[in-house]
């Protein structure tokens, strides 16, 4: 017996000295969230998710800004047998080696209202015929030129309805990663919580039941309990023993976990602080409903799926009847041997094209696709509406869940009270030989099933508070709609 107490008694000693000689940081539940918002895995994704909608946002934009590039090809080498036709009407074969080299520079400009596009550019081409050991330039100083689909479909115009919105929804969807963030951290803060009280409860309890088993040896000595209180006492000594070095173990891996999520310097010890108080919070439904559908990313999915699905429908609609470009060019060139005679004497250059595509015989292909994407358009919209009524239900039900949360934190916090006075009373009576060892133990059950229950109920809240926010991205303490500095992300 006394080398079991004293192998129990060296494992506690050793498990405690192993993590008491690094530096403690204590932490505020407040802390913690912060810290997982500024370095843990899951900002850093939502962050640079983030900067990819920016950047698509970006590029959408970019298309109804003007837009230059240049075009150069320096070598077109061509050595071959061509043929030609003759003044009098016949075609003969002739040898060609030349390589002809090109350059142009085009501004061109989209027109989202129409879906055409206008663009201005100048070219110069230079050919040298190896054959005949001689060299030609041909200029083309500007050039004009407008191209527009008629009747077709217009992809400039439907992404100026939808890219906005996507790009709102990005932000609203990045404030619900943090407050996700603070979720996930509030409950692995509240494991820690309870492990720290459970190991805080197991060596009490240890402390206890040595004095208590004591106590019992020598009662049991004098013949005032008997041999099966004992032996109770011994086995709960020997359990309190275990429970210390369990609680141990789950205390380091809880703590492992947070800091791995925070990404904390494994060279501090970690310590948090129960929250001395919880906000004073009770919503209503009205209102959570309507903070919901005006700040959450949630309405703005749906608008944009039922645009994006009528864009479908017009665009199956586009590709299968009547379809038309128009194509209209205005400028100037000049071809001469010599260079600075290519920019004299222009001539006029002027093209018109007008292209027509008529279906005639597609055998439905087109009418099957109109038809796919209205169906479609109709289980979008049936999808959108059901999930309307589920996004109601679901805040009704946690808006009913939220405001019960005050009464069940101050509840568990007086059942913890009541129980450790409980515990304290029945303590005393058992050293007077009031009552016997099974009573105590009950109490002590009873006391720690409280704290826990106290430290679950507070993690509980915390849950739903910060789930709260994500649902409605608002501030119910500083009454006003959760913000972000987007620009800062971007850095």
């Amino acid at each position: 017996m006394k080398t079991v107490v004293i192998s129990i008694t060296a494992i506690i000693i050793l498990s405690i000295s192993a993590y008491s000689q690094k530096p403690v940081n204590r932490l505020t539940l407040a802390e913690v969230i912060q810290l997982a918002k500024d370095q843990s895995p899951q900002a850093i994704l939502a962050k640079h998710k983030f900067r990819a909608s920016y950047w698509e946002n970006r590029t959408y934009k970019a298309e109804y800004l003007p837009s230059i590039k240049m075009t150069t090809s320096p070598l077109a080498f061509n050595r071959s047998l061509t043929s030609r036709l003759n003044e009098n009407g016949s075609y003969e074969n002739v040898s060609v080696n030349q390589n002809t080299s090109t350059m142009e520079f085009e501004m061109s400009q989209n027109i989202g209202l129409t879906g055409g596009r206008i663009f201005v550019n100048t070219s110069l081409d230079r050919t040298d015929d190896f054959k005949n050991d001689s060299s030609s330039y041909k200029s083309v100083p500007y050039q004009i030129g407008f191209v527009q689909p008629i009747f077709g479909f217009n992809e400039l115009r439907w992404n100026k309805k939808i890219e906005p919105i996507k790009f709102e929804e990005a932000k609203r969807n990045y404030l619900q990663s943090l407050e996700n963030i603070s979720m996930d951290a509030s409950r692995l803060f509240f494991d820690l919580i309870l492990a720290q009280q459970n190991l805080k409860t197991a060596k009490l309890n240890y402390a206890n039941s040595d004095t208590l088993y004591k106590i019992a040896k020598g009662r049991y000595n004098i013949g005032t309990i008997a041999e099966n209180e004992l032996l109770q006492m011994q086995l709960s000594f020997l359990n309190s023993g275990s429970d210390v070095s369990d609680a141990e173990v789950d205390l380091q891996l809880k703590k492992a976990r947070i800091k791995s999520y925070l990404g904390l310097n494994d060279e501090y010890d970690l310590e948090l602080n129960i929250p001395a108080q919880t906000p004073s919070t009770n919503v209503v439904y009205d209102e959570v409903l309507s903070y919901a559908k005006t700040n959450t990313p949630k309405a703005l999915e749906f608008t944009r799926q039922i645009i994006e699905a009528d864009r479908d429908v017009a665009k199956a609609r586009s590709e299968r009847g009547f379809s038309a470009d128009l194509s209209v060019n205005y400028g100037i060139n000049r071809d001469a041997e010599l260079l600075k005679e290519t920019y004299s004497n222009y001539n006029d250059l002027q093209t018109i094209n007008f292209k027509i595509s008529v279906p005639i015989l597609d055998w439905g292909k087109g009418k099957g696709k109109v038809k796919m994407a209205q169906s479609n358009r109709e289980v979008v919209r049936a999808t959108v509406d059901q999930a309307l009524i589920d996004f109601e239900q679901d805040i009704f039900l946690k808006v009913m869940q939220f405001n019960r949360q005050d009464d069940q934190v101050a509840l568990s916090a007086k059942s913890d009270t009541i129980s450790q006075m409980r515990y304290n009373v029945t303590k005393e009576r058992f050293l007077i030989g009031k009552i016997d060892v099974l009573d105590l133990n009950i109490a002590q059950t009873e006391r720690d099933a409280a704290k826990q229950k106290y430290i679950n109920t507070l993690s509980n809240f915390w849950q739903f508070y910060y789930n709260m926010r994500r649902l409605t991205l608002f501030d119910f303490e500083k009454q006003k709609p959760l913000e972000m500095d987007f620009e800062l992300l971007l850095k």
